[in-house]
C-alpha cells in the first residue's frame, strides 16, 4: 500500500491529466465525439471475453468476501448485460449534440444581443460502487457532452472497471482524442477518495452513486458541488379508481424485475375505498415471486397469516430494501397517501394507479418527487427508459438538476454577447 503522501499525489496527476484534455474533447465537433462512441461500442464487443472473465474475477472476490447477493447481481455482467452497454453508447450518437446550442436570444434597447449558449461542465468526478456498467454509461455521456471524466469504482468491481475504462480511453484514441479525459483512479485505498474530494482546482463537479453511506461520505468531504441521492423508497399509491387488472402487473414489476436497484418500489400503499379483497391477489402474485411483505395491522387483518407476511415496524416505512420485501399500507384517501409520501420519501419516484384523472392531475401537482408517474412502474425512472439515453445517474437535489441525469444536465450555459461597438454610459 503506497503512503498517503505518495497517494495523494498520484490521484492528483491523474485528475490534472483530465483536466488538461478537457478542452480537447470540449471542442471536438460532433462527429469527433460520436466517432468516439461508437469506437468504444465497438472495441466493447470484440473485447467481450476479456471485460467478462474480469468480471469474473471480481465476482470470486466478491463472494469470497460474503458479498449479497443484492449487491453481486449489480455487479454481475454477462453477454446481454455488456450488449446492452454497447447499445447504449450507440444510441446516444442518435441524440442531438447537447453542446453550442442557444437556448434564447435577446435584443436590448441598445442593440447589444444577448444569448446564453450550452457548455460542459468541465470535469466531473464520479465515485460508484459495485455497477460496472456505470463505466461506460458514464464516459459516454461525458463524451457527447464534452466533459472530461474521472472515474472512481469501488474496490469490488476493480479488474470490470479497468477492462471497461481501457476500451473506452481506445475510443478517444481512435480518433485522435486525449485518453486522459476519460481516467479511472485505480487505487483501492479509502483515502484515495478523499484526496480526489479535495481536488477543487481540477474537478468541476462530484457525482456519487452507490449507497447512502457513499454519499453521505462525498458529501460531507467535497470541496466542489456534489448531485446526489441517498436512497430510493419510491412508492405506488393503488388510488380508489384504481383497474383491478393493471395493478398486479405494474406492482410485480416495480417490484421484482431488479429488486436491487434504486427505482425499484420498497412501498405499496393501497386506498381504503380500493376493493380490497383484490389485495389478496396482488399478494399472491407477490409471494409466489418470493417477496415478503411488511404490512400494516390492517392489511394483515385482509391478508391473514402467511410466512412471507410479517407486521411492519416504524422503520419499515420509510425503508430502501433493495432486495425481494414490500412494505403495504392501506391508507384513508389520496390525501393520507401523499401524506405518508412526503414523510418517507426520498424525493425519487412516485406512482398512482388510478382511473380519475383528477386523482391523476392532484398527485403530480403535490408529490415533490424527481419522477412522479401515473399508471406505470416506477422502473421507468430510468434515463434511457425516458428518452435522455444512458443517465450518468439520478438526483434528489433541485440544484442544478432533478431525477435522471442525461446529456443535457452535463451542460450549463454561458452568456454570449453580440456588438457593434457599444460603450456603457
Amino acid at each position: 500500500m503506497q503512503s498517503p503522501d505518495n497517494l495523494f499525489e498520484c490521484v492528483r496527476a491523474i485528475a490534472l491529466a483530465a483536466k488538461a484534455a478537457a478542452p480537447g474533447l470540449a471542442g471536438a465537433d460532433l462527429g469527433t465525439r460520436n466517432g468516439a462512441l461508437l469506437a468504444a461500442a465497438d472495441f466493447l464487443l470484440r473485447d467481450l471475453d476479456k471485460v467478462l472473465a474480469a468480471n469474473g474475477e471480481d465476482l470470486a472476490q466478491a463472494r469470497s468476501a460474503g458479498m449479497s447477493e443484492a449487491m453481486l447481481d449489480r455487479l454481475r455482467l454477462d453477454a446481454p448485460r455488456v450488449e446492452g452497454m454497447a447499445a447504449a453508447l450507440r444510441s446516444l450518437v442518435g441524440l442531438p449534440d447537447p453542446l453550442g446550442g442557444v437556448d434564447e436570444m435577446w435584443t436590448r434597447p441598445n442593440q447589444l444581443r444577448v444569448g446564453r449558449r450550452r457548455i460542459p461542465l468541465g470535469v466531473i468526478g464520479i465515485i460508484y460502487e459495485a455497477r460496472p456498467n456505470v463505466s461506460s454509461d458514464a464516459a459516454g455521456l461525458c463524451i457527447k457532452s464534452g466533459n472530461a471524466v474521472i472515474l472512481k469504482g469501488g474496490r469490488e468491481a476493480l479488474q470490470s472497471n479497468r477492462a471497461i475504462v481501457a476500451v473506452m480511453q481506445e475510443g478517444l484514441r481512435h480518433v485522435g482524442l486525449d485518453p486522459a479525459a476519460v481516467s479511472y483512479v485505480p487505487y483501492v485505498e479509502r483515502e484515495a477518495v478523499a484526496h480526489l474530494l479535495t481536488l477543487e482546482e481540477a474537478i468541476d463537479l462530484v457525482i456519487p452513486r452507490g449507497g447512502e453511506g457513499l454519499i453521505r461520505f462525498v458529501t460531507e468531504h467535497a470541496t466542489m458541488p456534489v448531485i446526489k441521492h441517498y436512497k430510493g423508497v419510491c412508492h405506488i399509491y393503488v388510488h380508489e379508481t384504481a383497474e383491478v387488472g393493471m395493478v398486479t402487473p405494474i406492482v410485480l414489476n416495480a417490484k421484482v424485475q431488479r429488486p436491487s436497484v434504486c427505482n425499484a418500489v420498497e412501498t405499496l400503499l393501497v386506498d381504503a375505498r380500493w376493493p380490497v379483497a383484490h389485495l389478496r391477489a396482488v399478494a399472491e402474485a407477490l409471494w409466489n415471486a418470493g417477496v415478503t411483505l411488511h404490512v400494516c395491522a390492517e392489511s394483515h387483518v385482509v391478508l391473514g397469516d402467511h410466512a412471507q407476511c410479517v407486521l411492519a415496524t416504524d422503520e419499515d416505512w420509510g425503508r430502501e430494501y433493495l432486495s425481494l420485501d414490500l412494505a403495504v399500507r392501506i391508507v384513508r384517501d389520496q390525501e393520507a397517501a401523499v401524506a405518508h409520501i412526503r414523510r418517507y420519501g426520498s424525493l425519487h419516484t412516485e406512482a398512482i394507479l388510478t382511473s380519475s384523472y383528477a386523482a391523476a392531475e392532484r398527485f403530480l401537482a403535490e408529490v415533490d418527487s424527481s419522477t412522479v408517474m401515473v399508471n406505470a412502474s416506477t422502473r421507468f425512472a430510468d434515463g434511457g427508459e425516458l428518452g435522455l439515453g444512458a443517465e450518468i445517474g439520478i438526483s434528489t437535489t433541485k440544484l442544478h438538476a432533478f431525477g435522471p441525469m442525461g446529456l443535457r444536465e452535463l451542460t450549463t450555459t454561458k452568456f454570449v454577447v453580440y456588438g457593434q461597438g457599444q460603450v456603457r454610459v
